[in-house]
């Protein structure tokens, strides 16, 4: 899980062609890190992620659903109630993450060798002692972070259920599963694409600023304005391979998980 992020999280920090730590390729950014920083390089900022993980997953199924629940008394049509509920269960989501992602994020911009690095309490601490919980400290990118997660939600549960709901049943079960499977791995792809320039915002924000002690990138569409005019647009799309090889596939398993085991449950409770 670690390394798809890691690459991810370097490539959006990095600052254009004139950035000397510039990494050229996917298996430059390999090399580099396995070179200078060993082979538990690759797993920096593993925790934060881990700790967040079960937190973070049952607030986004479990808000989605309920968002879903008040929507259906609304006039809104059955596919845009999909679409707003997996906005609300984002920008929800978004709050309990934040923290956990600002500490991520400061740990895997560290190049320094994995022994020489804080551990993500220690680093968390530290941020609590020189800025606070606030906008500056432990809560840094929130605006970003809520838009990842609200376009990302918005796009991955409405474009799924959606065409799944538009695309015939299979009755052979194994084929049903691919049909399901190929649907989820479209939209967790998607919704990557689309949600990539907030991802890069968040990474600029949370991770070092260019001058230590001088704050360049402040807000989310500040942020994304100022690295698209100094490095293009290209730039609002840093890290999109790595976030596809992850996001892809994984999102496609997390929403058959969530609909077979709420299908069992259904059934059984």
């Amino acid at each position: 899980m670690s390394s798809p992020q890691l690459y991810r999280c370097r490539f959006q920090i990095q600052r254009g062609a004139g950035d000397p730590t510039s990494y050229k390729s996917l298996g430059d950014c390999f090399r580099t890190i396995f070179r200078n920083e060993g082979i538990f390089g690759f797993y920096k900022g593993i925790l934060p992620p881990i700790l967040a993980e079960t937190p973070k997953r049952a607030v986004k199924f479990f808000t989605f659903e309920q968002y879903k629940k008040l929507l259906s008394f609304t006039p809104l049509s059955p596919g845009w109630a999909l679409s707003a509920a997996g906005l609300g269960s984002g920008l929800t989501e978004a709050l309990v993450i934040n923290p956990f992602e600002v500490v991520k994020v400061s740990l895997q911009a560290n190049r320094d060798s994995f022994k020489e690095q804080p551990s993500a309490f220690s680093q968390a601490r530290r941020i609590i002692k020189s800025d606070g919980f606030g906008l500056r400290g432990l809560n840094k990118g929130l605006t970003s972070t809520l838009g990842r997660h609200g376009v990302f939600n918005m796009i991955y549960f409405g474009f799924y259920f959606n065409v799944k709901d538009a695309i015939p049943t299979n009755p052979d079960p194994t084929l049903e599963f691919l049909r399901k499977f190929m649907i989820g791995l479209a939209s967790g792809t998607i919704s990557s694409c689309v949600n990539i320039p907030f991802d890069v915002a968040k990474s600029r924000i949370q991770g070092p600023q260019p001058v230590p002690g001088e704050i360049k990138y402040r807000t989310c569409f500040q942020t994304m304005a100022l690295v698209y005019r100094e490095e293009g647009y290209l730039a609002l799309y840093k890290g999109l391979v790595p976030k596809i090889m992850r996001l892809g596939p994984g999102g496609a398993v997390m929403l058959l998980v969530y609909e077979y085991v709420s299908g069992w449950l259904q059934r059984n409770w």
